[in-house]
């Protein structure tokens, strides 16, 4: 019939369950239709009893009647109570008549109703959406985000309503005044935050709703201080008492506040301070998983919002947290030894709680979010989908596995929601009886129970699958970890056997190793405090032992990682961390084997471990494009100044750390790394310096028309940084057109202090120490007059030094200087100009070459390279190379590069130095750096003899570096390379110096180096 077009769109309708209690129930429906004859009907029919007989007289009518009244108790309770409801929605679909319901609901709601009024109105809204949205899951017109989405938007509107009621009837006792007694939540400082399903605004068809009542005195306009709390309380006692007591017109929602902080001890309404306090000294991995679906539903949204922002940092945590993973998981085995199921068979299951029930597929969302969540803010979604979709985008769960997942919670959802209807139950546990279990497999759809039982099983299986993938075994403490032999530090004395399986894993001193091992037992480092610290430690020890035996020399690499131990603050997270990921240890002992500053580094900054875990950590370095849109992300969602260096150091030296790991493993050629490590510096100046700016700004205002430039000189300049170097830096700056003009801030600046203080506040702002530490080092002594020069130099003066008053080493210096950072991509090249300029001046062919001689003869008087090991200043050295490199530069700038490799080949393209020797340069250029940067990572201090200071783990690198066989022919490569360097220095520089005529020297100071 053409006005049952709704109908006539199913195609797919569930049985009845229960004939004989279809036939009842349909009875019954025609009963409360012909007894509603005051209910105007459609035009089309003369009564509401017609218009009934008509949609039970059309096939698809009668199906989906029988539907309900055959399976369903509840929603024949409510059909037979709102006979016309019914008849609407099969007649126009649940789409146009919930449009209509929810319209006139919130109109009825805007009303100012009293106690009982609001409490009916709300009642009979609730079985009316019960309705509706039934009929849209059974009919199958509705997909489950939109059938959760109206359970979770009713669930809102009915909370809004109810405290809007009692807002209002609080002020009018006295309790506060509210901004507007039309609209009482807005200001009122009451938080109603909805948790767990409310939140995501995912509920099921008959979910409790979790809340948590918070208030802000600081929001509350009110003459009772002292007695807010109990106001509130009387507030949260009475909106429970509205949403869930039973009256003749049934009950809104089962209410639970227990998710509130410590809810043994706490009152059902605590203050934002009380809740804040409690979640930053005492809130557990429990709380932050459920924190992560929180949502103000009603009261003072904007103060609910402020609340979870100032939440944030508890709920995502900078650095990944394994031990979220383990805690939560330690609910989970308790879930399931109380209530849980195995998967054998269907009857009894609980499909929520159970094996492979969709607690476990939240759960596999939540975790990860716990752990990404902090790093990656766009794996913070609420909704259990979306959240599982995002992690498959971020590369932490497969596609297959989000597949599989995403279908078994629509399908598990959808069994939930049937389930509940059955008798508007909380539950989510299939029928016990084999027919029982039948007969609800009717109701989802199914012939018979085997289809849905495979189906069910199937699900089940899977999702278990994936979460047990999540959540592996922890290592056992069985000597199956390490082949053979025994490893047991309890007791008063060693054990012997233990002592004999450390000897036999290579310790030399066995004794020492069980003795500190011991004492990470006994808690006497802060790591190993805690009952949790230590009892995963001890599941960890067999596969740590292992790892460190590995090693080249495993007691060093040991005592390292005992050291290490010594100086973190907490173990907890970092144990569960290399529980959750035990080829950490590989790494971890590679990094205390090899390369000590790494090490030191690493005690430092432990969390810097989370970075080896991203998807991208041993892929190729990244460029500076990826880099500086990586930071400046970051540095985007950061708050104020010392937030932005914070971040700015953290960011640096996981990105560095990620270089000296690559370096470690070889996988990475020397100039890359190097490279990469200038990139991150320039990525750190260019984020770093329009912040400093625009703060500085706010103070001192602009400079209309004047511009600032960075320019980099040293191994920044060439971009050939290795881990250990610093900044030598030049500010350059164009002034304003009147030299008179001052800043347009409140505190008015010339344009020479004005960019003084500005290079000043950027040379803080990289240099300054935080609690993350030092973003790096700055030197200024290769500006123009050196430490007496000022701070910044206009471009028209630092011209004009260079004409007039530069050393030789000065231009020497300046071959590799580069501009990293300006205000504007003019004034960037426009600096570029005046350095080319500088480098292309007429110069003396004969007093260069003189001086850069009598410089580098300084320089070996002043700073002598001693041993085969001083890479930089011993002769034939970096230094000689840098020096030829320097003085052919300033000789033909026409090869101008800043790069020592690049300025090389330019210079041999240019016939100004032979092939053959520049091909030995970039040869010696590449062992020395390639050397050099290892040593960076692995030594501190000065070295003078390799024999003696170096491991055999770091001696096995530096061979692989110098592609030799061994050490001894490494170091006989060496002596090679420096002699070939230092005969084309002496070919180039040294003889031809020394056949100019003789002047008088002059007072040349030192360059520094």
């Amino acid at each position: 019939m053409t006005h049952f077009r709704f109908l006539g769109t199913l195609a797919d309708v569930p049985l009845a369950g229960d004939p004989n209690a279809a036939d009842i129930g349909l009875q019954m429906w025609r009963e409360a239709c012909q007894s509603n004859a005051d209910e105007i009907p459609r035009e089309t029919f003369t009564s509401l009893a017609e218009w009934a007989d008509a949609i039970a007289d059309d096939a698809n009518g009668k199906r989906v009647l029988t539907a309900i009244f055959g399976n369903s108790p509840f929603l024949t309770s409510c059909a037979v109570r709102e006979p016309a409801l019914l008849c609407r929605l099969l007649t126009d679909g649940p789409d146009h008549t919930w449009a209509s319901l929810y319209e006139n609901l919130t109109e009825n709601l805007k009303q100012h109703l009293n106690d009982e009024q609001l409490s009916r109105a709300l009642r009979i809204a609730k079985r009316r959406v019960a309705l509706s949205i039934a009929i849209a899951d059974i009919c199958g017109v509705w997909p489950l985000e939109k059938i959760t989405g109206g359970l979770s938007e009713f669930a809102s509107t009915a909370l809004s309503a109810a405290t809007g009621h009692l807002l209002r009837a609080a002020s009018a006792q006295g309790a506060f005044r509210l901004t507007d007694i039309n609209d009482p939540e807005r200001g009122s400082g009451l938080v109603v935050l909805g948790m767990g399903k409310l939140g995501a605004g995912e509920l099921n068809y008959s979910s409790d709703i979790d809340l948590i009542v918070l208030f802000d005195p600081e929001r509350v306009d009110t003459d009772d201080r002292a007695g807010l709390q109990n106001h509130f309380v009387r507030l949260a006692r009475n909106l429970v008492k509205l949403m869930e007591e039973r009256t003749v017109d049934g009950y809104v929602f089962r209410t639970d506040l227990r998710l509130r902080p410590d809810p043994g001890a706490t009152p059902l309404a605590l203050s934002v301070l009380a809740g804040e306090t409690y979640y930053e000294s005492l809130g557990q991995n429990w709380e932050r998983a459920a924190m992560i679906k929180a949502r103000p539903v009603a009261g003072d949204i904007a103060a609910g919002e402020a609340f979870l922002k100032r939440l944030g940092p508890f709920i995502w945590r900078k650095s990944l947290d394994y031990a979220a993973i383990q805690d939560i998981h330690s609910i989970k085995r308790q879930i399931n030894s109380r209530r849980g199921g195995s998967t054998d068979k269907a009857e009894g299951h609980n499909i929520k709680l159970g094996r492979g029930g969709i607690r476990e597929i939240e759960f596999f969302a939540q975790t990860q979010q716990l752990i990404w969540g902090g790093r990656e803010v766009d794996l913070r979604s609420p909704v259990t989908l979306t959240a599982i979709h995002d992690l498959a985008r971020f590369q932490q769960c497969t596609d297959e596995t989000t597949n599989d997942l995403t279908v078994a919670y629509n399908f598990l959802r959808r069994v939930e929601h049937r389930l509940q209807m059955v008798n508007d139950e909380q539950t989510q546990t299939l029928p016990d009886d084999p027919a029982a279990l039948d007969r609800f497999a009717v109701f989802l759809g199914y012939p018979d129970g085997a289809d849905f039982r495979r189906d069910l099983m199937d699900h089940l299986n899977r999702v278990q699958d994936h979460y047990s993938q999540l959540f592996a075994s922890a290592p056992s403490l069985s000597s199956d970890t390490l082949a053979a032999g025994n490893l047991a530090f309890t007791g008063g004395d060693p054990d012997p056997d233990t002592l004999k399986t450390l000897a036999e894993m290579g310790f030399r001193e066995p004794q020492l190793i069980d003795t500190a091992v011991r004492a990470w037992h006994h808690g006497r480092y802060r790591a190993t405090r805690s009952t949790r610290a230590r009892e995963i430690l001890t599941e960890l020890m067999p596969s740590l032992l292992k790892a460190l035996a590995a090693t080249a020399d495993p007691d060093t690499t040991f005592l390292r990682f005992d050291a290490f131990l010594k100086g973190l603050p907490s173990g907890v997270q970092l144990f569960s961390l290399f529980q959750a990921h035990p080829d950490l240890f590989q790494l971890v002992g590679e990094i205390m084997g090899t390369a000590p500053r790494l090490a030191r580094h690493l005690s430092n900054r432990p969390t810097v471990l989370d970075s080896v875990l991203t998807p991208d950590f041993f892929a190729p370095l990244p460029d500076a494009a990826a880099l500086e849109a990586e930071l400046d992300g970051l540095l985007y969602a950061a708050g104020g100044v010392e937030e932005i260096l914070d971040v700015s150091r953290r960011w640096a030296h996981d990105r560095r750390f990620q270089v000296g790991v690559h370096r470690l493993r070889q996988l990475t050629e020397t100039a890359v790394a190097a490279r990469c490590l200038s990139d991150i510096a320039e990525t750190a100046l260019a984020c770093l310096y329009p912040r400093v700016e625009r703060e500085f700004a706010s103070r001192h205002g602009r400079l209309a028309g004047a511009e600032m430039a960075v320019v980099a000189l040293g191994k920044l300049g060439s971009r050939e940084m290795m881990a250990t170097s610093d900044l030598d830096l030049v500010f350059v700056y164009h002034p304003p057109v009147d030299a008179e003009t001052l800043s347009d801030g409140d505190k008015p600046l010339s344009a020479p202090q004005y960019f003084a203080r500005l290079g000043q506040r950027l040379i803080n702002a990289i240099s300054a120490m935080t609690a993350e530490g030092r973003l790096y080092e700055v030197d200024m002594r290769l500006r123009p007059s050196g430490n007496s020069g000022p701070i910044a130099t206009t471009v028209e003066g630092f011209e004009r030094y260079y004409r007039e008053s530069a050393w030789t080493w000065e231009y020497m210096a300046l071959t590799r200087a580069r501009v990293v950072v300006a205000s504007s991509q003019v004034f960037r090249d426009d600096v570029g100009k005046s350095i080319a300029a500088v480098l292309n001046l007429p110069r003396s062919a004969d007093d260069l070459l003189r001086d850069v001689a009598e410089m580098r003869a300084r320089l070996f008087r002043e700073k002598p390279g001693i041993g085969p090991w001083a890479l930089k200043l011993m002769p034939g050295g970096l230094v000689d190379i840098e020096f030829i490199v320097q003085y052919l530069l300033l000789r033909h700038p026409e090869a101008q590069s800043p790069n020592t490799r690049q300025a090389l080949d330019n210079l041999a393209r240019h016939d100004a130095i032979e092939a053959e020797d520049a091909a030995q340069l970039i040869d010696a250029l590449k062992l020395w750096q390639g050397l050099q940067g290892m040593l960076a990572i692995a030594i501190e201090g000065d070295i003078a003899d390799g024999r003696a200071g170096f491991s055999d783990s770091l001696k096995s690198h530096l061979v692989i570096i110098g592609d030799v066989e061994d050490f001894t022919a490494l170091e006989a490569q060496m002596a090679d390379t420096a002699r070939r360097v230092r005969e084309i220095f002496d070919n180039l520089i040294e003889r031809p110096a020394a056949g100019l005529p003789t002047v008088t020297p002059d007072e040349t100071p030192t360059p520094p180096v």
